[in-house]
This record gives structure tokens, sequence and C-alpha cells, in this order.
């Protein structure tokens, strides 16, 4: 078989994929949900109502692997610019840290998807949450977006606009229509409906224009605080009363049955620190079984915010000319935001209610990420993992399942082959950097075998990784102590085989360093802030 993998000057310079079959370029809308495990669709072998995914898989493809960046800012620099996150400027967070790869915003070497394709032809439009830098000169609008409807931090309430509880702080919470900064009523607005609204209402604005569009429809859901509408709630009373590792279960002989976790695959070993469900006491059982309650229903609406833009589409006859992709951040979380200590965030109401913020906690989230290793902010699959969903009626094959191994970075090329958009060699008195990644049309439209020896590379927080082929190469801060794993064997990460393959273990371990210096990344210990908002330490040095 050819191997697949497109250099950055064939995807440039060559004809795009469709220019001579179709008359009009093709629309793009991509989907991405913050802090969803790879098992949280119904496609991806979950329990939760998700029927207008499920339609978008079964109509087109989904990938077995495919990877972020384990956590919101950095998975969003590398979505967005289609480079890793630290030669993005976004190598820790949303903070300055004092170094360029660690400034806490896009750089300007880093051209967004909506500056490339704006300057292509396309309206751009974005509705829901931005998180990678809280000055106004990094602004969506200011960097390549027409529109845009959302929160430009983490995360936000849902029924209201106040600052979130968080880290002994008032979060604040910066809520735009375009730069004009905006506060609705406490309790007149469910969050993820608006963006859903708001999204449509850019589609049908555009339609009028002519042009082609790139929609970046940002939901927020299902990360905490875990608040949600009743009628959602209502629907999965009770479902949940079983406790997580019968879910569990459950989760895995679907995923079997769907063909996402092949016949003699791993899973990963229950985490130890969940507890048996049974050994809870009934009040901690009747606050566990609301938390997954109300997590559900977020996944439901979010589900429901996307057939409402299906809708959309097919009433402007944009249906059969659009791209679909639909990801998530990162793996589900282990942080219990309202349970760890003197700084946690404090309800005031209910599970669901306006006054929640509790979060879904780890002991859920271990299912969510089945049958994945660990959580959030880990390197192991399960904090990088998520589900992928490619839908375009007649391009892409209906109800395939491929292996994929993709990442963020390919995506803004593989947006770019499509739209026969043009990368840039200077943009507004810059030369920007190069695109990191490979274009996955050929593996999306013609089932062509990405380079298997390619590597992908991860750092965040001093945890680190390389993936090439089968090998995982994956460490821990502060341990620094390398694993290594069979992925095609073991993707569960379940048997530490670095002992029996040094010489794979030395080969990746150099090729990561020698990516780490080319990319600006220095030791997790050098540039360490002493909370996650910032604070950098006194003293910093390459």
């Amino acid at each position: 078989m050819k191997k697949y993998l497109i250099s950055l000057a064939v995807v440039l310079q060559a004809a795009p994929l469709f220019a001579q079959s179709q008359p009009k370029k093709p629309n793009i809308i991509l989907i991405m949900v913050d802090d969803m495990g790879y098992s949280d669709l119904g496609s991806y072998g979950s329990e939760i109502r998700t029927p207008n995914l499920d339609r978008l898989a079964k109509e087109g493809l989904r990938l077995r692997e495919f990877y972020n960046n384990s956590i919101c800012a950095p998975t969003r620099a590398s979505l967005l610019t289609g480079q890793y996150q630290h030669k993005a400027g976004v190598g820790y967070f949303d903070v300055n840290l004092g170094l360029p790869a660690y400034q806490g915003f896009l750089n300007r070497q880093s051209l967004t998807i909506g500056e490339v394709l704006r300057q292509n032809g396309y309206s751009t439009l974005l509705s829901g949450k931005w998180h990678v830098g809280n000055d106004s000169t990094s602004w969506p609008v200011q960097r390549g977006f027409d529109r845009f409807f959302g929160v430009i931090g983490g995360g936000a309430n849902y029924f209201d606009p106040e600052p979130m509880p968080l880290g002994g702080r008032a979060y604040p919470v910066v809520l735009l229509e375009n730069n004009r900064r905006i506060k609705p009523a406490a309790g007149s607005y469910y969050f993820t409906d608006e963006i859903t609204r708001h999204a449509v209402d850019f589609l049908d604005e555009q339609h009028k224009s002519g042009k082609p569009f790139f929609l970046y429809l940002a939901y927020t859901a299902p990360h905490w605080p875990l608040q949600a509408l009743p009628e959602d709630i209502a629907k999965y009373k009770g479902r949940y009363d079983i406790g997580w590792d019968s879910l569990r279960s459950e989760r895995l002989a679907r995923q079997r049955q769907l063909g996402l976790l092949p016949a003699g695959q791993t899973i990963a070993p229950r985490d130890s620190s969940v507890p048996d469900w049974d050994n809870l006491t009934f009040d901690q059982q009747q606050l566990w079984k609301a938390k997954m309650e109300v997590f559900a229903a977020m996944v439901d609406r979010m589900d429901q915010g996307v057939g409402q833009v299906l809708t959309k589409l097919k009433a402007l006859g944009a249906d059969d000319n659009t791209l679909i992709v639909f990801i998530s951040d990162n793996g589900a979380p282990a942080e219990d935001v309202a349970h760890f200590g003197q700084k946690a965030g404090r309800n005031s109401g209910p599970v669901g209610t306006a006054g929640s913020f509790e979060s879904q906690g780890k002991n859920w989230s271990f299912v969510s990420n089945s049958p994945f290793r660990a959580f959030k902010n880990n390197m192991y699959e399960g904090g990088i993992s998520s589900p992928f969903i490619a839908w375009f009626p007649g391009k892409v094959p209906q109800g395939a399942i491929a292996k994929g191994t993709g990442h963020l970075i390919d995506l803004a090329p593989t947006f770019y082959e499509i739209a026969g958009a043009k990368y840039p060699s200077t943009f507004n008195g810059t030369t920007p950097n190069k695109l990191a990644g490979v274009s996955l049309a050929g593996l999306l439209f013609n089932n062509r075998e990405i380079d298997p020896e390619r590597p992908i590379f991860w750092e965040r927080a001093g945890n680190r990784a390389v993936r090439k082929g089968k090998w995982k190469l994956v460490s821990g801060y502060p341990q620094y102590r390398w694993e290594l794993y069979d992925l095609e064997k073991d993707r569960g990460e379940t048997i530490d085989v670095a002992q029996q393959n040094r010489q794979v273990v030395n080969e990746l371990s150099a090729a990561y360093f020698q990516w780490a210096e080319q990319t600006g990344v220095v030791p997790y210990d050098q540039i360490k802030p002493a909370s996650v908002f910032g604070n950098p330490p006194a003293r910093q040095s390459r």
C-alpha cells in the first residue's frame, strides 16, 4: 500500500480535493465538546441519548485513535493553529509564565483556521469557548473570526454569567458578542442552548453572503459545574443506580459490539482510587447518582443542539456540501472541584441547579474514559483519546470505523486541503510557522493510511509522551520514568515493556528531546506556577 503522508508542498500546491468535482467550496463545521470522555456518546458505547451525533457516525466515519492535548487551552491552541501548543504560545495554559512557549495566548506566527480560511474567501464563525488568550488583542474577532459569541476563558456557569468560585478566588467570566461584553440576567438562559442559538443565527446571516463558511462550534458542556435543565435530568432518573462498575461493564460490551474495541485488545484495570459502590453510604450514593444523571443531561442537551444545527443546514440547502468533524478536548476529568479542600468551589444549591458547583469526579470519569487508563491532564490514553466523527454525504464512507491515529495538528491541514485554501508564506508582515501535521483528507475520503511511523508528541505540566507506530512512550510528572506500551495489543496500557525494549525507549526518548528543543518545551520545574491561574516562579531559565 502506498504510504500516505501528504507533504506540506503537496497540500498547498496540488489541485484541491474537490476543486475539479464541485462548483462550490465545501462548508466546514468543527464541533468540540469539553471534558467528555471517549465512551460518552452512544456511537462510542454510551447509554446517554445522543441520536444526532449517532446519526453522523452511522452516516459517516469514526476513528478509533484520535488524540488531543489532554486539557482545555493547549488542545484549543493546537486545534486552531495546526501547531503543537508550545509553538503556538500556550504550552501550559492561558496564563503567562514568562517564556514565548508559555505566554498563554496565541502568537502571531501561529495562524488560526479563521485567519487562513477568511483570507481564502470563507465566512468564519465561532460560537462557544475560546480559552486561548484573555487579552482583547487575542480575542476571536482579532484572530480571524467574522462573528463570535461565547466565553473567553475556561468556563462559565450555565444559568448566569457571574464569576465562578474556584481555587479560592472568583474566576472571572467574560461573555462576549463579537467584541462587546454582555451580561444577560441570571436565569434567563441555558448556556448550551445559547451557544447553539447563536451558531444557528450565524448560519442564517452568512447564508446571504453566498460564501462558504467555517463554523467552530465549541460547547462548554459537559464541563463542570454540573448544571442542567430539569427536563433533561428527568430522562436519566434511576439510570445510574447500578453504580460505576456495572455501567462500565455495559459500555465495554457495547464498544466490543460496535467494533471500537477489537478482540484481544486490553482494557485498563479499574482505577484503584475509585471506591466500591456497595460500600458507599445511602447519602453518598444519592449524590453520586445525581451527578451522573446531570452529566448525562448535559451531554444530551449538547446533542440536541447539534440536531438544531443539522436542521438549519438542511433548511439552507447546505447539508450536501458540508463536512462536519466532532471531537472532545480531553478525557473526562479527575478533579472534584466542590470537595477538594479549603479552596474548593462552594455549592449553594443541589447538584444540577444554578447553585451547583459539583463535577463528575474520577468515580464516574473512569467510566467515561473506558476502555482506557487515567484522566484529563495525563498522557495515558484516557487523558488524550477523543471520539472522532467525520460526516460529509457522498464523500465520507457511511458507517466506517478506521484506526486513524490522527492528532489535533492534522485538522488545519485537512480543512485547508478540502477548501483549496492556500496557507500563506507571509501574513500581516509575519512569517507563519510551518504546519506541524498532515492532512487527513485521504484517510477520511479514500481510506488511505496515514504514515504509521510518523511520531506524535505531547508535553503538558511535566507529563510527556511519544507515539510512533505501535509504540507509546509515556511518563508522568514528577517521576520522569519512561514507560513503554505496545498499543496494538495493549491500548489499556497494562504492561510496561520498557525493560524488554531498551532500544525503542532510547530512540523514542531521543526523538522526544529533539522535538522538545525545537518546540520550546522547558523542564516543568523551571516554569511551574504557584497555581493553575499563573504566578510563575521568581526565576526562570531555559
